[in-house]
Formats: C-alpha cells, sequence, structure tokens
C-alpha cells in the first residue's frame, strides 16, 4: 500500500486516485498508513459474518459508496466468491510474493511462499500482479518480476528483496496501466 501511496504522491497514478483503504483486521498498520495520508479506512471484520458471501456482500457495498473502479488485493487475505469477482471482472487485482505458477494457490502468503521457494532450491523467484478471480491466484497475469535467490537467503531476506525489488515496482506500474484504460473507455463513453 504505501508503495501505492508513494507512486501517487511522487506524480504517479494521474488517472487514478487512493479513495479507501479496507482491512479485515483493526490493528494493521495498513489503517494507520490511510489515516496519515488522510485516505479513508474503514474495517470489516470477517468473524462478523457467517459465510464468506455475506462477508463480500458488505464489501461490495461499501466499495458501491464510494464508487470504486479498481480494487487492489495487496496484503488482503481473502478470496472473493464467483459473485463478487464477476461484479468487479478485470478490476480486482492481487500482487503475489512469487513468479506465478509456482508457489502459489490455497496456504502459500506471506513468508510460506518464501520459505517454499527456498526449500525448493528455486535460484529465480520474483513478484506476479493479477487480476483476481473466485480462484486463489488463478486469475490473468498482467505482470511478473524477477528476482535471484541468494545462496545465504532466509524467508525473512528473501521476502523484504522480492517486496523492495519486485512487488514495489510492479504494482504501482499496473495499477496505472488499469486505471489508463479504465479513463480511456470512460472518455469513449
Amino acid at each position: 500500500m504505501q508503495s501505492l501511496i508513494d507512486y501517487k504522491n511522487n506524480g504517479g497514478l494521474k488517472n487514478g486516485q487512493i479513495l479507501l483503504v479496507i482491512s479485515s483486521k483493526p490493528d494493521v498498520y495498513a489503517i494507520r498508513r490511510a489515516e496519515d495520508n488522510k485516505i479513508d479506512a474503514k474495517v470489516v471484520s470477517k468473524e462478523e459474518f457467517s459465510d464468506s458471501y455475506l462477508f463480500d456482500i458488505a464489501i461490495e457495498e461499501i466499495l458501491r459508496d464510494y464508487n470504486i473502479d479498481l480494487i487492489v488485493l495487496a496484503g488482503f487475505l481473502h478470496v472473493f466468491g464467483e459473485d463478487f469477482t464477476k461484479e468487479y471482472s478485470n478490476r480486482i487485482i492481487n500482487v503475489h510474493p512469487s513468479l506465478i505458477p509456482s508457489f502459489c494457490g490455497k496456504g502459500f502468503y506471506g513468508l510460506k511462499v518464501h520459505k517454499a521457494a527456498l526449500d525448493y532450491g528455486v535460484k529465480v523467484t520474483g513478484a506476479t500482479v493479477h487480476f483476481a478471480n473466485e480462484i486463489c491466484d488463478g486469475g490473468e497475469i498482467i505482470a511478473q518480476k524477477a528476482v535471484e535467490v541468494l545462496d545465504n537467503d532466509t524467508p525473512e531476506t528473501l521476502q523484504r528483496r522480492v517486496m523492495e525489488q519486485a512487488e514495489q515496482v510492479i504494482l504501482p506500474r499496473a495499477v496505472e496501466m488499469i486505471c489508463n484504460k479504465i479513463f480511456e473507455e470512460r472518455k469513449d463513453v
């Protein structure tokens, strides 16, 4: 999220705005970052809903209130259902800390991804920005960037390097590309 804020503050995202941050947990640093940057923030706890479908509906209501065109799942660990993803087809993107199709899918998030890459012995890993759908890490790939795995890497050092050298580079560019596309589509209407 901070890379998107910095990108916007440095003149990027000319055809986009960061209007809202939604978290499923109240104590995440993203809420504070949003507040520090005068971005509205909402917490929608999954525990308040009896099932995932109702959680999706609650999120969708907030998105409609804010007229959100693009959803960026940067660290938001939830796979939205088919109804939700169809409503926002090609308008939900996720950044994943590996080169999909490697080390992705259910259970692969955070340090688990980097530990799996190191355990497998890969020499190159990276990050992927992809459209999100109802299949975990199953949407069309938008961008990827490779990062070398070093002999002395730990899951923590690899995670940091992938974040700094790949995720924080390709995510803002992908967001800008999609915002430009949405802007052009609206201009034609």
